[in-house]
């Protein structure tokens, strides 16, 4: 996996990349209606391969079903295309979970999934994870390929190191609270110097902002980014910091937070139920030393993405099958042990595929902890604008984390700039 859901802050050059399933030619990205070929757009690791594969094979009788791999900026590349002609199109186009809301505003730009058969299937799927991607006039344009939820990746071999307890259960007993999380920093930084006990502390303000109920921007159309809500996250996060347990890796360093996964020296990270993928990528080697707990950060919904038809797709019909084909529960419960990616079909927690212990994280059903977080998850409104003002309070973190400035000033220019570029975005 080239480009992790971890680099979602960075900005990259979009490129087109084909995978050896049969990806689309320099000249085969767009719908290519003249050679019926039905083309889907996706990121690496958005998808299931396999399922992917099988889904080739399903359709060939009825189309040559091309997908995509995009690298790079996702939603530049998808913005650049939905503006083109409509040969360059694609006729399936995933969108990210954190990005869906900068398309709502656009949704004419997409075929209305609930002409095309969705609202049959609809009660399959969790209701909040619909509502992220429905337009304020009702149109839906996603249709639910995975979901986020949170929890705590930590070390085992680390935790009985520095006398913590290992087994998940025990470890969320103990830590429940944000409180006892930095505790238990401070004891494995003591125990283990050269540990820390996370990346960084813009990890945890995301976290903390999931779990709440609300972000950056209300319903009203209102910045709320100077609300004691934010606030009460930006504090949390700069405790990681003032504590000492913070291994301050910026959000760009993708090789030094690498590192960290695999010689031991990060005892945790937060994150959702994709980032398992993304550990044992970076850290194959680590297998049987990682584990996942609640701990103090499940509860919320970190991404998930979702699959839309370009309204200049061709077949929006069979491109629809397509789609419910890709993302039926059972197919969704095939994409976790594929490719990490958690469903958005409840049925599909107690389905074997998910039942089955995972080798790597030392043979834990992890469902039973992102499951869980996940019936505990709920929709909180996200505005067109409220990614790119949340990317103002990262920066802003990470400076305040880098010692250019201090907590205070950081903060104060977080809101200001946060202000600014949400009026020049439209807010009020």
């Amino acid at each position: 996996m080239s480009l992790s859901r971890r680099q979602v802050l960075r900005v990259a050059t979009g490129l087109v990349a084909s995978p050896a399933m049969g990806a689309c030619g320099a000249d085969g990205s767009g719908a290519a209606d003249k050679t019926g070929e039905t083309v889907l757009w996706y990121w690496p690791g958005g998808l299931s391969d396999t399922v992917l594969a099988d889904a080739v094979r399903h359709f060939a009788p009825r189309t040559a079903l091309k997908p995509t791999l995009i690298e790079g900026d996702f939603r530049a590349r998808l913005t650049e295309a939905l503006a083109g002609p409509a040969e360059g199109v694609p006729s399936i186009a995933g969108i990210k979970g954190e990005e869906i809301a900068s398309f709502l505003p656009r949704a004419d730009l997409f075929t209305d999934l609930h002409r095309v058969g969705a609202d049959e299937v609809a009660g399959l799927y969790l209701p909040w994870k619909w509502q992220q991607a429905s337009a304020p006039d009702n149109r839906l344009i996603g249709f639910p390929i995975d979901i986020g939820p949170t929890a705590m990746f930590y070390r085992a071999d680390v935790f009985e190191r520095a006398g913590l307890p290992v087994e998940p259960g025990e470890v969320t007993a103990q830590l429940g609270s944000w409180n006892d999380y930095f505790e238990a920093g401070i004891a494995i930084a003591r125990a283990l110097p050269g540990v820390k006990l996370l990346r960084n502390a813009p990890e945890l303000f995301t976290i903390v902002i999931c779990q709440g109920t609300k972000r950056f921007i209300d319903e009203s159309n209102h910045f709320v980014g100077d609300g004691a809500h934010v606030r009460a996250a930006w504090d949390t996060a700069a405790r990681l910091v003032g504590t000492g347990v913070s291994a301050g890796i910026p959000v760009e360093d993708d090789a030094a937070w690498k590192a960290g996964l695999r010689n031991g020296t990060l005892a945790t990270e937060l994150g959702a139920a994709w980032l398992g993928y993304d550990i044992k990528t970076a850290a194959p080697d680590a297998a049987g030393d990682w584990r996942v707990a609640s701990g103090p950060a499940a509860g919320a919904n970190y991404g998930g993405s979702f699959l839309s038809l370009p309204v200049n797709g061709r077949d929006p019909a069979l491109a629809y099958e397509i789609v419910a084909w890709l993302l039926s529960p059972a197919n969704q419960a095939r994409a976790f042990t594929d490719a990490a990616l958690f469903p958005a079909a409840p049925a599909t927690y107690t389905m074997p595929a998910l039942r089955e212990p995972d080798a790597y994280f030392g043979g834990q059903v992890t469902v039973e902890v992102f499951g869980d977080s996940a019936q505990r998850a709920h929709r909180v409104y996200e505005a067109p604008a409220d990614a790119d003002v949340q990317r103002v309070y990262i920066r802003q973190l990470g400076a305040f984390e880098r010692g250019d400035k201090t907590e205070t000033e950081a903060w104060r220019d977080a809101v200001a700039e946060g202000r600014r570029l949400a009026a020049s975005l439209g807010v009020n």
